[in-house]
């Protein structure tokens, strides 16, 4: 496995060893030890899992404190790209975003700590997407951030998604006070 930080501190992309025959293919999708690798407090409480479309938009989602969540990612079946956004107030990349393409082919993970938005956009038809979250959803504490922000400069690839109510009316990054 191996485990790859990106260009904004605690975003990291994981990439497991995939052993492979004529039978097929086994990997690790988790393990504890992991934890201490990613700088991970605390332990998973949820584990989630979507089916989506070809151009279905999910994001950018994020729960507040106390509720904040961080998010193993990754795809069982089928492929997405994957969107972190730093809204850290205090970080020196906030604003910035990381996207990677998660596939059931690849069988890459995105560790996506508290304190960043996350959102993907669905590549192909009947895409599972699964994730381990360090704390239970909360309702109440569940907040969006406009996909589409110019501010944030995302390149979906993508100019007409299918997107939920919410996700459509979300706010602007300048328009959010940021709770981290």
């Amino acid at each position: 496995m191996q485990i790859k930080e990106t260009n904004i501190k605690g975003l990291f992309e994981i990439e497991p060893t995939v052993f492979g025959d004529s039978r097929g293919w086994f990997f690790e999708s988790f393990r504890e030890s992991w934890l201490e690798k990613l700088n991970i407090e605390g332990r998973f409480l949820q584990d989630n899992e979507s089916l989506s479309n070809k151009g279905v938009l999910r994001g950018l989602h994020f729960q507040t404190p106390p509720f904040a969540q961080g998010k193993l990612v990754r795809v069982i079946t089928g492929s997405v790209l994957d969107v972190a956004v730093d809204i850290r107030k205090d970080s020196d990349t906030f604003g910035q975003h990381v996207s990677v393409i998660l596939s059931g082919e690849n069988k890459k993970q995105f560790w996506i700590p508290p304190g960043f938005a996350h959102g993907f956009l669905v590549l192909e038809d009947q895409t599972i997407f699964s994730y381990k979250c360090t704390s239970y959803y909360n309702k109440e504490a569940e907040k969006a951030i406009r996909w589409n922000d110019p501010d944030l400069n995302i390149n979906w690839g993508e100019l007409n998604p299918i997107l939920s109510e919410k996700d459509l009316q979300a706010p602007y990054l300048k328009d959010f006070k940021s709770p981290f």
